[in-house]
């Protein structure tokens, strides 16, 4: 009677997949081709996650609650068979549940998806990635060394909506980087915000120091964001508005006690990064502090790829917009005269250098006579 027999080196068979590179059968086992579907999957997620957004889906399931597709597309007024289709591609990136046909907005589309959400990034994603066409165009823009593009051609149109796109983000950071700052102990705090967006900094520091005042600075046209922002926070007559370019307006030496670059270095490349850290140096008093908010990759830049793909998409869209390392910062702060130099992160992904313009010799010594 036949009896099976197990296989010779049966331990070799479980650890190792046979495979053929050209030469005779070996015991070599290719990579997963897992990281190379992911890049190729990237595009079409994102697009569905856009649509999704265009025609209404989160805020319509928020609407309706759990629905199936051929409801919500009565809703919508679209085509049920097609969004059925791209609900199901919503459900598989973990953005919406689903549950025998019946679909349904899960936390995470509760939080950042719908329109009103409490950190909604309803209207940023579809700015985030800056002009979708250079991103067609990127070989040639790293052949060339300048995108076909770049949004420093028409600024107001891509800066605003960006800047109302971040807004709830940004002032969320900003308020509670003070768990960390204390602004809020100096309430006739003398703000300084430079490329301030739609103010979010501003904004935060001033309902925590109820006597405190913001020069706010952007260029013509963003800068109206951060008025009618600050004009719905109530903070707006503590405020001047000072419209220009951030490298050439105006700015008075040794008066602030904070000054905020919230998000605009990477814009500026190396040089006017470091230009923006100076000037903002001069701006403060002895002992003010500067807020310097950005994405920072590692040194080696592979422990951070939120930050790495940041700068991948500053290279595809701006003339000499790139990231720079935690390191590259500090050598620059310390450069120009900051001590007291450390990091703060008061949301995930949202980290802030808190740098200090030191005291003088005679600052020091009035303050050891008092």
């Amino acid at each position: 009677m036949f009896e099976p027999r197990d296989p010779p080196y049966p331990e070799l068979k479980k650890t190792h997949t046979m495979a053929h590179t050209g030469r005779p059968w070996t015991d070599f086992k290719p990579p997963a081709a897992a990281s190379v579907w992911a890049s190729v999957e990237g595009l079409g997620r994102y697009y569905i996650l856009l649509a999704a957004l265009e025609i209404g889906v989160f805020d319509g399931l928020q609407r309706t609650g759990p629905a199936r597709a051929e409801d919500l597309a009565d809703e919508l007024g679209v085509s049920t068979d097609h969004l059925r289709s791209l609900l199901d591609g919503v459900v598989a990136q973990g953005l919406l549940d689903q549950f025998r046909d019946v679909y349904e907005l899960n936390d995470t589309a509760k939080r950042y998806l719908v329109t009103d959400g409490p950190a909604s990034m309803a209207s940023l994603i579809p700015v985030a990635p800056g002009p979708h066409e250079n991103w067609t165009r990127l070989a040639d823009t790293v052949r060339n060394g300048r995108p076909a593009t770049p949004i420093e051609d028409d600024p107001v149109a891509f800066y605003v909506p960006l800047v109302e796109g971040t807004f709830t983000t940004m002032f969320r950071c900003a308020t509670r980087a003070d768990f960390k700052v204390r602004y809020s102990a100096r309430p006739d705090t003398r703000v300084l915000d430079l490329g301030a967006g739609g103010a979010p900094w501003s904004i935060a520091i001033l309902n925590a120091c109820p006597q405190g005042s913001a020069v706010v600075n952007d260029l013509d046209g963003v800068i109206e964001v951060a008025r009618r922002k600050t004009s719905e926070h109530d903070v707006i007559s503590r405020c001047e508005f000072r419209p220009g370019d951030f490298h050439s307006i105006d700015i008075e030496a040794s008066s602030y006690d904070i000054v905020v670059l919230g998000h605009v270095c990477r814009t500026e490349g190396e040089e006017g990064a470091r230009s923006l850290i100076a000037r903002a140096f001069d701006a403060l008093r002895p002992g003010g502090r500067l807020l310097l908010a950005d994405y920072f990759p590692d040194m080696e830049r592979k422990a951070n790829p939120h930050a790495v793909i940041m700068g991948t998409t500053m290279m595809a869209s701006t003339e000499r917009g790139f990231t720079f390392t935690h390191r590259e910062f500090s050598e620059w702060l310390r450069a120009a005269g900051f001590r007291s130099i450390r990091l703060i992160e008061p949301i995930g992904f949202q980290q802030t250098f808190v740098a200090e313009r030191p005291l003088s010799s005679s600052d020091q010594t009035t303050q050891t006579g008092d």
